[in-house]
């Protein structure tokens, strides 16, 4: 059974759409080697576990990094629910909170 990258909806897909090219392009890559590979051939530095049931996809581009937050769900699903670019160190706590609360929205 092969893996899925989806979005949680129309907020994050606009997320996503406002990143730079570059940083889409990347995403788009990284989220089509998850389906063609399966997420568990996937490593660091393309994916790091958070906190909880929260992991992250990792992406740059010319002008920075981003990151895409994601959980897995049951039929081998992975849903994204935020897309940011990265500007500090460490995961802004903002963008954790965000995450976490779009992931109650989702039924398995």
């Amino acid at each position: 059974m092969t893996w899925t990258v989806e979005t949680l909806g129309p907020a994050v897909d606009a997320e996503i759409a406002a990143l730079p090219k570059d940083m889409q392009a990347s995403f788009l890559r990284l989220a089509e080697r998850i389906e063609a590979v399966g997420l568990e051939r996937i490593g660091q530095p393309h994916v790091k576990h958070l906190q909880d049931k929260l992991w992250e996809m990792r992406f740059g581009g010319r002008d920075g990094i981003a990151r895409a937050i994601y959980v897995t769900t049951i039929g081998r699903r992975v849903i994204v629910l935020h897309a940011f670019v990265k500007k500090t160190q460490k995961t802004p706590p903002p963008a954790l909170q965000l995450a976490e609360r779009r992931a109650k929205e989702i039924t398995p």
